[in-house]
């Protein structure tokens, strides 16, 4: 049905239907469902994202001891004082790092677009609902617009950090966070387009530089940067500001700026954060502990 955002919004806008409603249209088709078996099988992804958030606000550790329980000094930060960004967005921050702390104690996530940013969309959601008060069914659909974003990236770009640098993950995560707000919020298929442009061209270069190769350092924290300016650029999209730069071009750009990104910026634990003094006594710390277990 769609292959573009362009598409997408003009397939929404001349049947006056939600951009959610697109892509559960496509589900049904691409894979012979009924509209039920489709929502179910949302339904469960968003099971997932709640049981995570739960687990991450109640304090868990990764093996390595590299990551867990910010999110829960965030919360506590929340109760004891007045957050200068706001309570939602922090409420997002804590919930995206909750989800992606789970993740690095090889606990049970959704990869939304990947494991590595898996914090952004369930984050949003969980804290937008303070205020807006979804439907269960809204909720659903949040999962359904976000997907048809990032249905979008996977095929025209890539989602991946080993292929495009975390641009790709995080960018494309909280680009896809930021369009679903603006649906749950009551905006126009044009202003989620807007807002997914908005954040992903502000994660453009962003590289993928993960200490000692794995899912955590600075992975867990990206999740909170990229929920945050989600909500931001919802916020501006909301507002009637628009992005000069069509989506398709901004994903465009973000595609090209991948392919130019050297291989030690995209997963390889070779540059960035990873090739720093610290980063790299720490990944010795961890193989060392690796090693003497075994």
């Amino acid at each position: 049905m769609f292959r573009t955002v362009k598409e997408l919004v003009e397939i929404a806008e001349t049947e006056n239907i939600l951009i959610s409603e697109v892509m559960i249209k496509q589900e049904m088709d691409v894979k012979n469902l009924s509209r039920e078996e489709v929502y179910a099988q949302m339904e469960k992804n968003l099971n997932v994202m709640e049981k995570a958030v739960e687990d991450g606000l109640n304090g868990v550790k990764s093996v390595t001891g590299l990551t867990g329980g910010d999110a829960v000094l965030i919360q506590n930060y929340m109760k004891e004082k007045t957050p200068l960004s706001g309570n939602i967005m922090l409420d997002a921050v804590s919930k995206a790092m909750g989800t992606n702390e789970v993740n690095a104690a090889m606990g049970t996530i959704c990869a939304t677009p990947t494991a590595g940013s898996a914090g952004c969309v369930p984050g949003t959601l969980f804290a937008v609902k303070e205020q807006l008060n979804p439907t269960r069914d809204q909720m659903i659909r949040y999962l359904f617009t976000s997907g048809a974003f990032g249905f979008v990236v996977a095929n025209n770009a890539f989602i991946s950090g080993a292929a495009g640098g975390c641009q790709a993950e995080v960018g494309s995560a909280g680009a896809m966070a930021s369009a679903a707000i603006v649906e749950m919020a009551g905006g126009t298929p044009q202003q989620s387009a807007d807002a997914f442009a908005i954040t992903l061209k502000n994660m453009l270069g962003l590289v993928c530089d993960p200490v000692a190769g794995l899912v955590e350092v600075p992975c867990v924290k990206r999740n909170a940067a990229g929920s945050s300016l989600a909500i931001v650029s919802a916020d501006m999209a909301l507002a009637g500001v628009t992005s000069r730069i069509p989506c398709d071009e901004v994903i465009g750009a973000m595609y090209r700026i991948g392919k130019t990104m050297p291989s030690s910026l995209r997963e390889t634990g070779e540059g960035g954060l990873a090739a720093t003094p610290t980063g790299q006594t720490l990944k010795e710390k961890i193989f060392g502990m690796s090693v003497s277990k075994e």
